[in-house]
């Protein structure tokens, strides 16, 4: 890897988890369209999830007694279902297309929690099913999963509290089967898995001054900030 792709992978992933810490979601939807440019598509993905999946652990222990198990458990079996469908997509398309469409889809979500749209129906065993099989594509595609859920969560009853231990347990399950699945496919090298590893203690870093920050701001502003940022790096990945 040149030093500049090096450089410039640090300064996105720093970028990535001090968002992470300030929204509690959306480091890979930062770090990914930017990655994809100066990594390619799969090495992006895999270290968007390795990060991603790091982060989520650190939380998973808060977040394991809050968390409502029936209406996770409808989410996630789908998911760790289909996560393979989305890494063959990620190994088989072309690289370029690959790119786009990691772009594309950050573009859409960024747009979609900026706009304020909200799942208008309560949530149902039936949609849930069917909402987790797509999340599972789309994050094994291109480590971007936790939008949708984000949008579909937030039609229920449940609190911000269990709403973010939903999402940290949901990210954490869909994540690991997403890293054994592209590990079992040979995506992940030693090379990846390198600089993922390198890459770990600076994000958590920024993750926890992420954090920091979000206790001093506004939580709109906050947001709005985080979102904004996601939806640039996607339309830079998408123009560029």
């Amino acid at each position: 890897m040149e030093m500049e792709q090096f450089a410039g992978g640090g300064v996105v992933v720093m970028l990535a988890g001090i968002i992470r810490g300030m929204t509690g979601f959306g480091g890979a939807m930062l770090m990914a369209p930017p990655l994809s440019l100066l990594l390619g598509p799969v090495p992006a993905v895999v270290t968007a999830l390795m990060l991603e999946t790091t982060a989520a652990l650190v939380m998973f222990p808060d977040a394991w007694p809050r968390f409502n198990r029936r209406a996770l458990f409808y989410l996630t079996a789908p998911a760790c279902v289909t996560v393979p469908i989305g890494g063959y997509l990620l190994v088989n398309v072309d690289a370029f297309l690959m790119r786009k469409v990691i772009a594309g889809v950050v573009v859409v979500f960024a747009l979609a929690l900026l706009s304020g749209v909200r799942y208008s129906g309560a949530p149902r065993p039936a949609t849930s099913l069917a909402l987790g099989s797509m999340v599972g594509v789309l994050l094994g595609a291109t480590s971007v999963g936790a939008p949708p859920v984000i949008l579909y969560l937030l039609a229920g009853s449940d609190s911000q509290a269990v709403i973010r231990a939903n999402l940290t347990v949901f990210v954490t399950a869909i994540s690991v089967i997403g890293l054994i699945m592209l590990s079992a496919i040979g995506a992940i090298t030693v090379h990846v898995a390198a600089y993922a590893g390198v890459a770990v203690i600076p994000f958590l870093v920024a993750t926890w001054l992420g954090g920091k920050l979000f206790g001093k701001m506004k939580e709109f502003v906050a947001r709005r900030i985080a979102l904004g940022l996601m939806l640039f790096m996607g339309v830079i990945g998408l123009v560029i």
